[in-house]
């Protein structure tokens, strides 16, 4: 990806990222002055930055590190955090704390609603839940760039994948070093880009006494991509959710057809680099979603004339690409934050950062493909 030529031109500066996990913890070197624990909506704040199992704050670091400290320098090193701290499996404290802490959709929901433009959620469920798809379809009419982990069941053959799985979000699969989609990285017709996520350093638990250097996980390449569209947010604050996406899609890198795209990858491993360069780059139109081909079109045009309108329910629930976490959710379905046995490439030096690759373009569609 030639981070050090992209953070020339832009560094994510401007841009908020709603990072829905096991919550961030603000305190570590890389992420002082990050995250903006302030800009959680009351209803959801509960506990924001107390990570309970480190996986939250890697995410947010992989996105907006600084490399401080000897930290991870994320991607997107300009771009700013909005910490939310959700129920998944491995929370501890009993029905109390549940009780206290929201379900993934909660934190969806009340991320539709603040003026982060891209909402991250690196975890995920086998099942489909009416309240978490509804949610989904709300920050989707909100102009929300909604990006996923697919998940971590490619060798055990495990099912779809959601919330990756819904329309209106990108569900991110995992490449190694080779651009190769890796072996765990979960498979369908519901991947539509592919990213870095294996062989990168991650917390090790929620003590936040040091990194563990050989991670791996499909959650880590969704915060990656998150970060790629920051990057290009940043130099083009007026594009919509319809145009980064089309941009990402577009100078995506792959050896496929673009009609034909890969159930490992999608549509390719992306690429902000290619937009960043290209000071003429053509977006397209603003209201037309380039993965909005068989699901009834474009939901930020609909909502337009109805901006206060909420989706109808339909399916959702969580599908986190790591081997840890798993939430309950409302519609009773488990949702796991990805514990990734974590591994990305990220050079290691005063600050680890974020190197990533890079292939050829492709064009696109958006609701979920025939399954």
């Amino acid at each position: 990806m030639q981070a050090d030529q992209m953070w020339k031109v832009s560094t994510g500066k401007g841009v908020k990222i709603a990072v829905i996990d096991s919550g961030v913890n603000a305190g570590t070197p890389s992420l002082k002055g990050q995250v903006l624990a302030d800009e959680v909506p009351g209803a959801v704040a509960y506990r924001a930055t107390d990570d309970y199992n480190g996986h939250g704050t890697t995410m947010a670091e992989l996105i907006a590190g600084t490399g401080a400290g000897n930290g991870l320098k994320g991607l997107a090193p300009g771009a700013k955090i909005v910490p939310y701290r959700v129920q998944f499996d491995d929370l501890t404290g009993g029905a109390e704390e549940k009780k206290k802490t929201p379900e993934p959709a909660e934190a969806i929901r009340a991320a539709a609603d603040t003026d982060a433009k891209i909402i991250n959620m690196s975890f995920g469920s086998e099942g489909p839940s009416s309240t978490e798809e509804a949610a989904i379809q709300y920050a989707a009419s909100k102009g929300k760039l909604l990006v996923a982990a697919v998940g971590n069941e490619g060798q055990a053959g495990g099912g779809i994948g959601y919330p990756a799985a819904y329309p209106y979000v990108l569900g991110v699969s995992a490449a190694n070093k080779s651009l190769t989609v890796a072996e765990f990285s979960s498979s369908g017709n519901y991947v539509d880009l592919a990213a870095p996520g294996e062989g990168f350093p991650g917390w090790c638990d929620a003590n936040f006494r040091s990194y563990c250097d050989d991670k791996n996980g499909t959650s880590a390449a969704a915060a990656v991509t998150s970060a790629a569209a920051a990057l290009i947010w940043s130099v083009h604050p007026d594009w919509t959710v319809n145009q980064i996406t089309r941009s990402l899609i577009d100078t995506a890198g792959r050896t496929w057809a673009k009609d034909d795209p890969s159930k490992y990858a999608g549509y390719g491993f992306i690429r902000p680099r290619v937009v960043l360069e290209d000071a003429q780059y053509d977006a397209g139109a603003a209201h037309v979603d380039p993965l909005a081909a068989d699901n009834g079109g474009d939901l930020l045009a609909k909502s337009s004339s109805s901006s206060s309108s909420t989706p109808s329910a339909s399916a959702t629930s969580q599908t986190q690409q790591n081997s840890s976490t798993g939430a309950t959710s409302a519609a009773g379905s488990s949702a796991n934050s990805s514990n990734d046995s974590n591994t990305l490439w990220i050079a290691l030096g005063g600050a680890a950062a974020v190197i990533l690759v890079a292939g050829a373009g492709v064009a696109v569609t958006r609701a979920r493909r025939a399954r």
